[in-house]
């Protein structure tokens, strides 16, 4: 599969910027089949005003579907427009063409837009560009499923810009923020648990932090000591005399 996957990514350079070319061509169809119903739809039913809005947003629509197969504002359209953006595929792509399509094929049911009312010459630009839009959708789809590699990151968009080396681009389509929200979901163990386990270097600097262990130190006896400066005061303290009971207030009562 691998190989499979790497022998389409020279042709799919080629045919994926086939299908940009017939995109854009599709989607300016669009815009015009919305402007002749917008005209039409003002003249025959006096300007019911939703229904021309529907017009304006789907010609606007496509007008952006175009900006994002030309790759202008690249940097906009990563961070508002993922989706849409040169590292996402062509499904959203895809999805949105055939929902303007459809809208276009609609709008054929109404008496404003319908054969008589737009003339043989605008109807067949409506019904023509509704469906191929609507073809070209589809085919947006297989080709981003097709002509991706998953396991390397590589959408079918870098593949339409860098053929065979997308491989060796992915890294300039991946932000600083992705790869770090990336990286905050993958934790190791040593970013969850604490470790019990004291490795070589932590051991080496935790020794290189602890203190230098003391010596004894030996605390020698005074120097220079006399033996008699200190008989002067053996034997001076006086001890108090004992006092006499007989004359003791208790025994003083007993005698009495």
């Amino acid at each position: 599969m691998p190989f499979f996957k790497r022998s389409l990514a020279g042709p799919g350079y080629i045919v994926l910027n086939v299908i940009r070319g017939m995109n854009i061509v599709a989607l300016l169809a669009v815009i015009a089949a919305s402007s002749v119903m917008l005209v039409k739809t003002f003249i025959v039913s006096k300007f019911f005003f939703f229904d021309a809005i529907s017009h304006v947003v789907t010609a606007a629509l496509s007008m952006c579907l175009i900006i994002t197969e030309l790759s202008l504002f690249r940097s906009y359209l990563t961070r508002n427009w993922p989706l849409l953006s040169p590292s996402s595929g062509f499904v959203t792509l895809g999805v949105l063409m055939i929902i303007v399509g459809v809208s276009i094929l609609g709008n054929l049911n109404k008496q404003a837009t319908s054969e008589k009312s737009l003339g043989l010459s605008f109807w067949r630009i409506v019904i023509s560009s509704g469906i191929v839009v609507v073809f070209l959708g589809v085919i947006n789809i297989f080709v981003s499923y097709m002509f991706r590699n998953k396991s390397l990151g590589v959408s079918a968009r870098m593949t339409r810009s860098h053929g065979a080396v997308a491989p060796q681009k992915v890294d300039l389509y991946r932000s600083p923020t992705s790869t770090n929200r990336r990286k905050s979901f993958r934790l190791n163990r040593s970013d969850t648990l604490p470790s019990y386990h004291t490795s070589p270097r932590a051991a080496a600097v935790e020794t290189r932090q602890q203190p230098s262990a003391r010596l004894p130190l030996n605390i020698s006896a005074p120097v220079n000591v006399e033996q008699g400066q200190f008989a002067k005061f053996k034997g001076t303290a006086e001890i108090p005399a004992r006092p006499d009971l007989a004359h003791h207030p208790a025994l003083m009562g007993e005698m009495v």
